[in-house]
């Protein structure tokens, strides 16, 4: 009897709190599983987004080359395109021209850009020509005085070799070009131009022509004469009368073609 009095007051009373490491490890096990879950569920929205482009583009944009364009290919100084990338752009899988593929053609516009800029570079760089490429359209703007002498309309020599070099890429292409011809408002008035209209209009026209005989389509040229109608800085400054003294090519997609067509030209310079 005392052994059995010992041994019941050796023993230790019962823990009834054990329930609560259950507890934690259940809860443990509860959030790790809610965890996985979470992440198993998420969606890596840029990867999401990349994936979602990638299949926009391989089922509605036309066919491309397997070949990639590398931009160190480009022909220094004969502005040139590597293989017909250019007639590959202006063309759907069928073979046919795509004026309708806003897509096809604003790639054509820019490598075409591209091609201007590397044959023209030294010009580019020095601020005498400006490329400015606008989607649907593209603009080339040649300063006056690389072109022409003060208040005439022929060509120099030098002239000829810069659009010469610009002819070579243009012919290349079925893009329709606007010759524009500006002035700055100082009035001009001789025997062969009364006004700035007339000799604006009569630069456009030497450019359009030499086109031509370059082997640019003509039915793919026009010109027109703003005079100092349209100046892009202050006349007030000399600075800005050079930079208003200028002939710009505007060379146009279909789209902007047929918004031409649509609303007239004034209302698609507006919205240059």
């Amino acid at each position: 009897m005392r052994r059995r009095r010992r041994s019941a007051r050796g023993e230790k009373a019962p823990n009834h709190e054990r329930w609560l490491v259950s507890y934690g490890d259940f809860i443990t096990l509860l959030f790790a599983f809610f965890v996985v879950m979470y992440s198993v569920s998420s969606v890596n929205e840029g990867k999401y987004r990349v994936l979602s482009n990638t299949l926009n583009e391989a089922f509605r944009l036309p066919r491309r080359s397997i070949n990639p364009i590398q931009i160190g290919e480009l022909q220094q100084g004969t502005g040139a395109l590597p293989g017909d990338v250019l007639s590959e752009a202006a063309t759907d899988s069928t073979g046919s021209a795509d004026p309708g593929d806003a897509w096809a053609e604003e790639k054509r516009l820019g490598y075409l850009a591209a091609s201007i800029e590397s044959s023209l570079e030294p010009y580019v760089d020095s601020g005498q020509v400006a490329i400015t490429n606008h989607g649907l359209w593209m603009e080339v703007s040649i300063k006056s005085r690389l072109l022409f002498e003060s208040g005439r309309a022929r060509l120099g020599r030098h002239a000829k070799r810069v659009l010469g070099d610009l002819a070579r890429i243009l012919k290349s292409v079925p893009n329709p070009i606007l010759v524009e011809g500006h002035t700055d408002d100082r009035p001009i008035h001789t025997r062969e131009f009364p006004s700035n209209w007339e000799l604006s209009a009569a630069r456009a026209a030497r450019v359009v022509r030499l086109f031509t005989r370059l082997g640019v389509d003509p039915k793919r040229l026009a010109a027109v004469g703003y005079g100092p109608n349209h100046p892009i800085a202050d006349n007030h400054t000399e600075a800005g009368r050079r930079q208003n003294r200028r002939v710009t090519l505007v060379i146009r997609s279909g789209k902007a073609t047929e918004a031409v067509a649509r609303i007239g030209l004034g209302a698609v310079r507006a919205h240059r």
